[in-house]
């Protein structure tokens, strides 16, 4: 250990951290031995910012150990919060260590240091304060794989005292996790105290893999129900909380997990444990909706507030529209909710508008509201005489921002009757309300009249480039003229900066776009893949000739945004390479979702990727 008096000795101009020359790490390590709390605090904070930054390490970061650690031992308070930035600077995963990189490293460099100094932390494992305690367990399991043999046997010694002795139950639970690290297998299903048990299930769970046993999951589903009352929310090291862990082991089984959750549900649903866990199996697997939405159900009674109902609201209306018929209990439930004045109200009637309930449209036309006006748009097409007069209406009212756009978006399902609403989407792009999207409406549906072109005219001069560009094919799709589009295509194709979305949005303009084929080619090898996968959507729309656009990509599809977007393209040109049957076949079939929800997308990404899968295979 180093004290603060040997700051000075350590050239801190020439080490790095976060932000560049760690010249600010003397101070914020003498800052630790304030009288002031508050000081103290704020210290520890910069120090996570910069020796620390986001999991980075520096070579900074290994020269400040010995001062931490004579810091645990000296400074006045936070001891706790200390050693866990100690454990956390030393976090990696043991497959580092066999990396050729390893040994010159940062992360190596701060393991040696603090192999070095935890003899003298080990006290810490008899400290008075149970927090303390539980954060020098992670010091030491951090650097179990590291310690010379003398100081490996002194430090599992003193471990090993601490799981059969320390008073509180959840310190011996993570003692047993600490020794793990050492290399013991010590399987206490059979302890008298169900946080030590919980751990050692978590870690058979861990080393064994899914499926896991019934003996593991029965000690998981009983003894993981409650959260510990005393719980730190400490990291372990390369996962996270015990809370964490949890979720994700019982995530990687769906038949455990599901079977644990439902048995937390039936026990209260404390702390949301059980309906939380539902949720994370429902965004991890295909095709268990019907199963976590019955659970959502199960878990409603038990919501102790709110927010927490709501919780639960929401996760069944992202899901319900997965479920052929939803059950009569399930939608009386919604409606119930649907209909009170709390917070509860809006997820329970945009979920029942989503299971196409006709006890929804009635409640949507007595509380319109932008998003639940979107999703009744979607179920109730043939409501159109019902929905518009109230679109218009809200539209008028001044609605602003993701309201204006979902209203707007909203009309897109009511066909030639969304035309009824075009004063009010002109009125959005007259007063730069979601103009963009405004724009593009009235190029789809729009009546040609001259106000409507004057407004588009106007739009293609602004300064937005996203408005410019949309404004000039809605322009091209009501008057057929081509000038003002490829005018505006130009300058935005040779500006500086990210161009995809621009070419996502030539497709209206066909082989009119010809001119502007001198400009896209480049982008066809362009190192951005976004770009890529634009540029050769639109050099096909051009040309009609899928022969460049193909290779480029099928070599871009796989399970990401852009991959989707690759394939989507390729469906419309109605090429699909049979080097890409295995990738299609993988997509339709896997039980894990290959792409997570985006926001304000009516249809799940991962649900697109299957259906499109399916039907090439089909249909290819």
């Amino acid at each position: 250990m180093r004290s603060p008096a040997e700051l000075d000795a350590v050239d801190w101009h020439d080490l790095t951290h976060a932000y560049g020359p760690a010249a600010d790490v003397p101070d914020l390590i003498r800052a630790l031995y304030a009288d002031d709390d508050d000081t103290v605090g704020e210290a520890i904070d910069e120090l996570y910012g910069n020796i620390h930054h986001q999991g980075t390490v520096y070579p900074a970061s290994a020269r400040a150990v010995p001062f931490l650690a004579h810091a645990v031992l000296h400074a006045p308070g936070r001891r706790d919060e200390l050693l866990m930035l100690l454990a956390v600077l030393a976090d990696h995963a043991p497959q580092d260590t066999e990396s050729p990189s390893w040994p010159g490293s940062s992360a190596a460099a701060i393991c040696t240091e603090l192999a070095r100094v935890l003899p003298d932390l080990l006290p810490c494992l008899g400290d008075a304060e149970r927090g303390v305690r539980k954060a020098a367990l992670r010091v030491v399991a951090a650097v179990a794989g590291r310690l010379p043999a003398k100081a490996r046997a002194t430090a599992e010694r003193r471990v090993e005292e601490v799981y059969t002795t320390d008073p509180v139950a959840s310190v011996r639970a993570d003692a047993l996790v600490a020794l793990d690290r050492f290399g013991r297998r010590d399987e206490a299903f059979d302890s008298p105290f169900p946080e030590v048990r919980l751990a050692a299930a978590l870690l058979a769970a861990e080393r064994s893999g899914p499926p896991y046993g019934k003996r593991l999951v029965d000690v998981l589903a009983e003894d993981g129900a409650e959260p510990d009352p005393g719980e730190d929310g400490f990291p372990w090291a390369g996962t996270g909380t015990q809370e964490d862990r949890l979720t994700e082991v019982l995530t990687r089984d769906a038949d455990a997990g599901l079977a644990v959750a439902a048995r937390w549900i039936a026990a209260g649903d404390l702390g949301g444990r059980g309906s939380r866990l539902g949720r994370r199996i429902a965004e991890t697997w295909r095709d268990r909706e019907p199963e976590v939405l019955a659970l959502m159900l199960a878990a409603l009674p038990h919501q102790r507030d709110t927010r927490a109902s709501a919780h639960c609201l929401t996760a069944v209306g992202e899901w319900i529209e997965r479920l052929p018929e939803p059950g009569a209990d399930l939608r009386d439930a919604l409606y119930d909710h649907a209909r009170t004045a709390g917070d509860t109200a809006a997820p329970a009637l945009l979920a029942l508008v989503r299971a196409r309930d006709p006890r929804a449209l009635e409640l949507v036309l007595c509380h319109p509201g932008p998003q639940t006006l979107r999703a009744a748009a979607a179920s109730f097409p043939e409501a159109a005489d019902r929905l518009i007069p109230l679109i218009r209406r809200t539209l008028a009212a001044g609605a602003t921002g993701n309201d204006a756009v979902a209203l707007i978006g909203a009309l897109a399902h009511f066909g030639a009757a969304a035309r009824q609403a075009q004063p009010e989407v002109l009125d959005c792009l007259r007063t730069r309300r979601a103009a963009v999207v405004a724009a593009r409406r009235t190029g789809l549906g729009g009546v040609v009249t001259p106000e409507v072109t004057s407004l588009l005219q106007d739009a293609v001069e602004s300064t937005d480039s996203s408005l410019s560009a949309a404004a000039a094919v809605a322009h091209h799709q009501l008057t057929g003229e081509t000038g003002p589009a490829l005018r505006v295509f130009e300058g935005l194709l040779t500006a500086q900066g990210p161009v995809h979305w621009h070419l996502s949005s030539l497709r209206p303009l066909g082989r009119a776009a010809a001119p502007l084929l001198p400009l896209i080619e480049p982008l066809l090898t362009a190192r951005y893949e976004w770009t890529r996968m634009a540029a050769a959507e639109a050099h096909h729309t051009i040309t009609g000739s899928p022969e460049r656009a193909v290779p480029i990509l099928a070599a871009l599809v796989g399970p990401t945004p852009v991959g989707l977007r690759a394939l989507e393209a390729l469906a419309g040109i109605g090429r699909i390479p049979d080097e890409l049957r295995p990738t299609l076949r993988s997509f339709a079939s896997s039980p894990l979702r290959l792409l997570s929800a985006t926001p304000f997308s009516e249809v799940h990404p991962d649900e697109e990727l299957r259906a499109l899968a399916r039907r090439l295979l089909t249909t290819g």
